[in-house]
């Protein structure tokens, strides 16, 4: 696994031939506010917070919680919150346009051999025969809003199979959940931890995955405020260096393994503190478990994928068509690549 090493920090400082510099000069216990949602996909936030390295980065780090995309990235540009996580939306494109926010890494990816996010069937549609994604032709479609992260996915699926879907915005995850298990819409898609124990009730049905659709697909970034990105260049680059040791840290233990049983019931203990924290841990750990993906090292951002949703938004007329890649992402901070 790779932690932010010496090179990596000096690239993000723009100093890369500055061979004596070994970490981002900041005021210790800079206080800063970092957005997440209690998913497991957000748990790089969260290990690091809980092993101190943000801390060790010299930031004091105020976790505050959202239930959408949207109201983050208003966040982000009204400058309440510092730095997030979250999936790219028509929203977030729009405040880039206006010179408000910046793309400057990536969380969450997609990636082939990896359990992801599912398409999930209501228990009404899948009896009456909707039990694949190719049998949702003119079936109703769970969003949170037009422009999020469910609207593309959706589009996405819909474009693939050739059909038609009738998209249904109901602002917030909970309420998506509460219409598909009562039939009031007939599908939706999410990550594996809130998928799978849905299917498991019996409630609903898993007929797909978004990465037989978006096999390397970009689900969140990282973003700040543009004034962070051009001018607090050491702050943020040392909430990318915690950032990614609390990456590095889920990947070696919940994909790799490396560190056995002991470790991910250590690393599922430490992510019941923000996800799941209305339920006993026993019966929270499978969950949080079901949610493991993959999250991108060092922050690396894919530019193929999120330059696809850009043109996506474009060409359904949620943001302005003359938008482009450098008004939205800042890469000068992490490592990017195209898949």
């Amino acid at each position: 696994m790779v932690n932010f090493n010496r090179r990596q920090t000096l690239g993000m400082l723009g100093a890369a031939t500055a061979t004596g510099l070994a970490a981002p000069a900041i005021a210790q216990n800079k206080k800063i506010v970092v957005g997440a949602l209690r998913f497991t996909s957000h748990a790089a936030s969260f290990i690091a917070v809980e092993r101190n390295y943000f801390a060790d980065a010299g930031l004091d780090v105020e976790l505050r919680f959202f239930q959408a995309a949207q109201p983050m990235a208003v966040a982000i540009a009204s400058g309440d919150v510092d730095y997030a996580v979250t999936a790219i939306s028509g929203g977030l494109i729009s405040l880039a346009d206006k010179g408000a926010i910046k793309v400057i890494g990536g969380g969450l990816s997609e990636e082939p051999g990896i359990d992801g996010q599912k398409i999930l069937a209501s228990d009404a549609a899948f009896q009456a025969g909707m039990t694949s994604p190719a049998d949702m032709d003119g079936k109703k479609f769970g969003m949170s809003t037009a422009g999020s992260s469910f609207h593309y996915m959706g589009s996405k699926v819909a474009e693939a199979e050739g059909i038609e879907l009738s998209f249904t915005p109901l602002q917030k995850v909970g309420a998506i959940i509460g219409a598909l298990k009562s039939g009031q819409i007939d599908a939706w898609s999410i990550v594996p931890h809130i998928a799978k124990p849905l299917a498991g009730s019996g409630a609903v049905h898993i007929i797909g995955n978004i990465s037989d659709y978006l096999p390397n697909y970009q689900v969140t970034t990282v973003f700040t405020s543009t004034d962070n990105a051009e001018n607090q260049r050491d702050q943020t680059a040392a909430f990318l260096e915690g950032f990614g040791k609390g990456v590095s840290d889920y990947n070696s233990t919940m994909i790799e393994n490396a560190e056995g049983q002991e470790g991910v019931d250590r690393m599922v203990e430490l992510i019941h503190k923000y996800v799941y924290t209305d339920q006993p841990l026993e019966k929270a750990s499978t969950s949080i478990i079901n949610g493991t993906m993959r999250l991108n090292e060092g922050a690396k951002l894919n530019l193929a994928s999120i330059r696809d949703q850009l043109e996506w938004f474009q060409s359904e007329g949620l943001v302005d068509g003359g938008i482009g890649m450098d008004t939205l992402v800042d890469t000068s901070y992490v490592e990017t690549y195209e898949a």
